[in-house]
C-alpha cells in the first residue's frame, strides 16, 4: 500500500531513486521474477482482507499495527487447515519475529539431519539389553532417540521393524528398553537406525503471547534480560505511532522522553515478567533509529523469516516458537551522536545515517575493502556493502575477486546471477549487479586466486592500502593463506562460512582477537581406500567412490584423451618417464575408452548398461569369490564381521527406477563427453528400456588369482616396476592403433562435477 521514499533505498536492493513515488511491491516485480521465472508471483495493491489470506499456507507480515495483526493472527488460527502466521519488524538495530503456526502444528523433522546409524558388533541378552556398536565411528544416538534394527543374525526378533527407545546412550554403545532374555543369541551382522517421529507444536496466538511471551529465543546469552525490554520496546512503538501517526524522529529528545513513558506504562501494565529497572539509554536509542531498515538487519531478518517460512511448508526442522528479538546496539559509534549528525541529507543513506550519524557515513564511503570469492555469501556482501554506501566516495575502492565462472547451480543460492550469465565470470557479473544497485559504488572485479602464484597482483601496496577483508571463501586452504597475509599486514578479517542452514561468522581484529588460524578443527577422518572400493560400510564410502568414478570416467579420462591427441608424442615420452603403476592405469584407461569409443547415443546406452553390470554384479561376484561368506582371517575370525557387510549382486531390472535412471544419468553424461547429441526418445524412460533391453550382456565367471587388497594401511600409489614398463610399451602400441581409427581433430568433452541433476542422479544411483 505504500509508495517508494528516498529512504526506503537504504534497506531494499531491488529499488532505485526512479522508483520514487512509485507503489513499493510493483517496483520490486519484475526484478524479484528474475530471481525464478518458474514461481508465480502476484502484486496486492489493495486493501488486505482476511479472504485474501484463506488461499496461503504461510503468510508474512511486515509493518503492520498490533491491532490488525491480532485480526489477522486470529484468522489465521482459526482456518481450516491453520494458515502460518509470521510477523517482522526491523527498526534499526532492533528487530523481532514471532511465530504463530496454529494451534497444532506438525513437526515431520526436528532437526532436518540424516537418520544416524550405527553398525553393530554385540548385542548382549538382557534387560534392558545393551547394544555395542563398532568403534570407527562415534555414534550420534542420544538418549530418548527412536531406533529401529535391521540384517541382524542370531537374534532376529530385533529384526520386526519396531521403533526402539535408547537409554544410556554412550560413544560406542547404547541401551533399549526391550528385554532380550528370551531371544536368540546374537551371531553378527547387524544395523541400527535412527526412526524420527512427528512432534506435535501448540503455538499460542498473538494475543496471548503479548500478555505472557513465555520464554523468548535468546540468540545472545550475555544478554538475558534483554527480549523482555525490547519486548516492551516494541509495544510502546506500537502505541507512539497509533497515537502520533509516525515513527520518532531521529536525535529528537521530546520523541524520546514521550516513547519511554510509553514503555514505562506497558511495563507497569505487565504481570509476570514486569522489569524492575528499564534501561533508559537503550530505549532512547530504539527510539531515535525505529524508523530505520537498515540492510544488514534487513538481510538477517529475511533470511531468519525465509527459513521459517521453508519450515512452515514443509514441516521439516522446529520452527521459531514464538517470539525472537535482536539487538546489535554494539555496532554503534563510541562516540558519542550529535542530534544534528543524525539529520537527513536527502540522500539513500538517510535511514542509515540515522543510527550511525554523516561522520561514520563518510568513513564508510571512504573505505578500501577487499572481498574474497563471489559465491553465495561473496554476492551476499557485494549487496551489502552496495546499500550500505562503502566504498562509493571519491577515496573509496571495493576489490572483489574470483576465478570461477557461474553455472546454472549457482543460480539457487546467489541472486546477482541470472540464466543468461551462465559462463561469464563469477566476479564481473556480480561486480555489474552490484553497480546496478547503487550506481556511486567504486568495483573493481578481478578472476584471479588470492594464493602465493598472485602476490604481483595482490602486492604489498595492495594491501597497505587496505581497510577490511572480507572473506568468502569455500576452503580452508585459503581461508588459511587469507588469515596469514591479513596477520602480516594486519588488516582486520571478515570470516564467515555456511553448511545448508548452518553457518559461522569470525571478527579477527588486529591486536584484540584471535585469527582464524589460531585454532582449527581436527583434520576429517579419510577412509582407507580398499573400504571404499571393495569393503564400503556407510553412505560417505559409497558416495566418495561415486565420485572418484565421476572424476575418472568424465574428467579425468578425456583430459587425457585430449592431451594424447594433441601431442601423441610428447604424451607418450611423459608416460615413459613415469613408468610406474600410476602411468599405467592412466593409459588402462584412455586405451578402453578409445577402444570402446561410442559413435552414436544407442552406444552410450550399451556402454552405461555394461557399466552397470561391472559395477554392481560382476565386482560383487568377483570379491564373493575370493571372500565367500564363511570366510575366515588368520586368526579364524569370520571375515565378514562388523563393520564389514556381505554385498550380494544386483540384478537388473528395467522396473527398478533407480537401475533404470542410472542407465539414463550414465549414457547422456557418455554422450556429452563424447560430444554425441541426445536424441529426445532417449529422455523418455519407457523408450530407454527398450533400448537397454536390446543389449546382450555377457555372463561372468570370477577369475582365480585376482588380489584384492584389504589391508587399511596399504598405500594406493604403486612404485614403478618392470612389469609396469613393458606393460606401458604395449599399452602405447595399441593407444596408437586405436588413434588411427579416430576421426581428424578428435576431442572428448571433459564434464565437471556441479551439482545438477543428472550428476546428482548419477551419483545417487552408484
Amino acid at each position: 500500500m505504500k509508495n517508494v521514499e528516498m529512504w526506503d533505498l537504504s534497506g531494499n536492493f531491488f529499488l532505485s531513486e526512479d522508483d520514487i513515488g512509485k507503489n513499493r511491491a510493483v517496483a520490486c516485480i519484475a526484478k524479484l521474477q528474475e530471481l525464478n521465472n518458474a514461481v508465480l508471483i502476484s502484486v496486492q495493491t489493495e486493501e488486505l482482507t482476511n479472504e485474501h489470506l484463506s488461499k496461503f499456507q504461510a503468510v508474512v507480515f511486515t509493518d503492520i499495527g498490533l491491532d490488525k495483526a491480532f485480526e489477522f493472527d486470529d484468522y489465521c488460527r482459526n482456518h481450516q487447515p491453520s494458515i502460518s502466521f509470521i510477523k517482522t519488524e526491523v527498526c534499526g538495530l532492533f528487530g523481532s519475529v514471532f511465530c504463530d503456526f496454529g494451534p497444532k502444528f506438525t513437526v515431520l523433522d526436528v532437526d532436518g539431519e540424516e537418520p544416524h546409524t550405527g553398525i553393530i558388533a554385540s548385542i548382549y541378552n538382557g534387560n534392558p539389553a545393551m547394544v555395542s556398536c563398532v568403534d570407527d565411528e562415534r555414534l550420534e544416538f542420544q538418549d530418548g532417540d527412536l531406533v529401529v534394527f535391521s540384517e541382524v543374525q542370531g537374534m532376529t526378533e530385533l529384526n520386526d521393524g519396531k521403533p526402539r527407545k535408547i537409554t544410556n546412550a554412550r560413544p560406542f554403545s547404547f541401551c533399549i528398553q526391550e528385554d532380550t532374555s528370551n531371544f536368540g543369541i546374537y551371531m553378527k551382522g547387524g544395523i541400527v537406525t535412527q526412526v524420527k517421529e512427528p512432534v506435535i507444536l501448540e503455538f499460542k496466538s498473538l494475543r496471548d503471547c503479548i500478555r505472557e511471551p513465555g520464554n523468548f529465543l535468546l540468540s545472545d546469552f550475555s544478554k538475558f534480560d534483554r527480549p523482555p525490554l525490547l519486548h516492551f520496546a516494541f509495544l510502546a512503538l506500537d502505541k507512539f505511532r497509533k497515537e502520533f501517526g509516525r515513527f520518532p524522529v531521529a536525535g529528537c529528545d521530546q520523541d524520546a522522553k514521550k516513547f519511554l513513558e510509553f514503555t514505562v506504562s506497558v511495563n507497569e501494565a505487565a504481570t509476570d515478567y514486569k522489569m524492575k529497572k528499564l534501561d533508559e539509554k537503550l530505549l532512547q536509542t530504539f527510539a531515535s533509529s525505529s524508523r530505520a531498515v537498515l540492510n544488514p538487519m534487513a538481510s538477517m531478518f529475511g533470511g531468519i523469516v525465509g527459513q521459517e517460512v521453508v519450515k512452515a511448508c514443509s514441516g521439516k526442522f522446529h520452527p521459531q516458537y514464538q517470539f525472537f528479538y535482536f539487538d546489535s546496539v554494539e555496532s554503534l559509534p563510541t562516540y558519542p551522536l550529535d542530534s544534528k549528525d543524525l539529520k537527513p541529507l536527502n540522500s539513500r543513506h538517510d535511514a542509515q545515517i540515522s543510527v550511525f550519524g554523516s561522520k561514520l557515513q563518510k568513513k564508510l564511503r571512504d573505505a578500501n575493502v577487499f572481498v574474497v570469492g563471489s559465491g553465495a555469501l561473496g554476492c551476499e556482501f557485494l549487496k551489502n556493502l552496495a546499500l550500505m554506501g562503502v566504498s562509493c566516495g571519491l577515496k573509496g575502492k571495493l576489490t572483489i575477486t574470483d576465478d570461477g565462472i557461474i553455472e546454472k547451480s549457482n543460480l539457487s543460492r546467489q541472486f546477482l546471477f541470472h540464466d543468461w550469465n551462465i559462463g561469464q565470470a563469477k566476479s564481473t557479473v556480480a561486480a555489474a549487479a552490484a553497480s546496478a544497485i547503487n550506481s556511486s559504488l567504486h568495483i573493481n572485479a578481478l578472476q584471479n586466486r588470492a594464493c602465493p602464484e598472485t602476490e604481483h597482483i595482490f602486492h604489498d601496496a595492495f594491501w597497505e592500502g587496505l581497510d577490511v577483508v572480507v572473506n568468502a571463501l569455500d576452503n580452508v586452504n585459503a581461508r588459511m593463506y587469507m588469515d596469514m597475509r591479513c596477520l602480516y599486514f594486519q588488516k582486520p578479517l571478515l570470516e564467515s562460512g555456511m553448511l545448508g542452514p548452518k553457518c559461522n561468522t569470525q571478527m579477527v581484529i588486529p591486536h584484540l582477537t584471535e585469527n582464524y588460524g589460531a585454532s582449527r578443527d581436527p583434520p576429517e577422518k579419510q577412509a582407507p581406500m580398499c573400504t571404499v572400493n571393495s569393503f564400503p560400510h556407510n553412505i560417505d564410502h559409497c558416495l566418495t567412490w561415486a565420485r572418484s568414478e565421476f572424476d575418472g570416467l568424465l574428467g579425468k579420462t578425456p583430459n587425457e584423451v585430449n592431451s594424447f591427441m594433441s601431442n601423441p608424442a610428447q604424451y607418450a615420452a611423459a608416460m615413459r618417464k613415469a613408468g610406474d603403476a600410476q602411468a599405467r592405469e592412466l593409459l588402462e584407461r584412455v586405451c578402453e575408452c578409445l577402444d570402446k569409443r561410442c559413435d552414436k547415443f544407442e552406444d552410450c546406452i550399451t556402454w552405461a548398461r555394461l557399466k552397470f553390470e561391472e559395477y554392481f554384479s560382476n565386482r560383487v561376484k568377483q570379491l564373493t569369490f575370493i571372500f565367500p561368506e564363511e570366510a575366515v582371517t588368520s586368526t579364524t575370525a569370520l571375515f565378514w564381521s562388523a563393520p564389514k557387510r556381505f554385498p550380494r549382486p544386483l540384478q537388473f531390472s528395467v522396473v527398478d527406477s533407480s537401475h533404470v535412471h542410472f542407465i539414463l544419468a550414465a549414457s547422456i553424461l557418455r554422450a556429452v563427453s563424447f560430444g554425441i547429441s541426445i536424441p529426445d526418445w532417449a529422455k523418455n524412460t519407457t523408450n530407454l528400456v527398450d533400448a537397454v533391453s536390446k543389449v546382450i550382456v555377457p555372463e561372468y565367471e570370477p577369475k582365480r588369482g585376482i588380489k584384492i587388497e584389504t589391508d587399511e594401511k596399504a598405500s594406493n600409489i604403486s612404485s614403478a616396476s618392470v612389469d609396469d614398463s613393458a606393460l606401458i610399451e604395449d599399452l602405447l602400441t595399441k593407444l596408437e592403433a586405436c588413434a588411427k581409427k579416430l576421426p581428424l581433430g578428435f576431442q572428448m568433452k571433459p564434464i565437471q562435477f556441479e551439482k545438477v541433476s543428472l550428476l546428482i542422479n548419477f551419483l545417487l544411483r552408484c
